[in-house]
């Protein structure tokens, strides 16, 4: 059985060091415009004129800061609610946490997919019965 190399693998063997650095250029670049394509795709299937529940855990300082980004992004400032354990919103609506808790560096956005009635709990209260899907993230700098 003889062993034949592949018309990439030989093409690639071939290749000088510049022409390879050229070759992971454009297979880098390739890969950043999937990325923005599909974060595009996630953006486009947010409903911007929905109400967002801002989640600051505590970083109160923070909030003027979440508040533009997420005004930037395309979401009303008078749609932008800060959470309470109170009151919960609906389904279809937006979560928008600073993430993660500890040092936020990020807004991780999160669709509501179900409320439940449930007891309140000490920490999440209400919030504990909400149900939510990951959608996109913002960059607080």
């Amino acid at each position: 059985m003889t062993y034949e190399k592949g018309h990439v693998r030989l093409a690639i063997e071939k290749m000088s060091p510049g022409e390879f650095m050229v070759l992971g250029a454009i297979v880098t670049a390739m890969i950043a415009v999937l990325i923005a394509i599909v974060s595009e795709q996630n953006k486009s299937e947010i409903d911007l004129e929905k109400d967002v529940y801002l989640f600051l855990h505590g970083r109160t300082d923070l909030q003027e800061k979440a508040v533009t980004a997420l005004v930037t992004y395309g979401f009303s400032k008078e749609k932008i609610i800060k959470a309470s354990s109170e009151n919960v919103g609906s389904v279809g609506d937006y979560m928008a946490m600073l993430w993660t808790p500890s040092d936020p560096d990020h807004i991780k956005i999160q669709l509501i997919t179900g409320v439940k009635e449930v007891e309140p709990e000490k920490i999440f209260g209400l919030w504990k019965g909400v149900s939510k899907k990951d959608i996109d993230t913002i960059s607080l700098e």
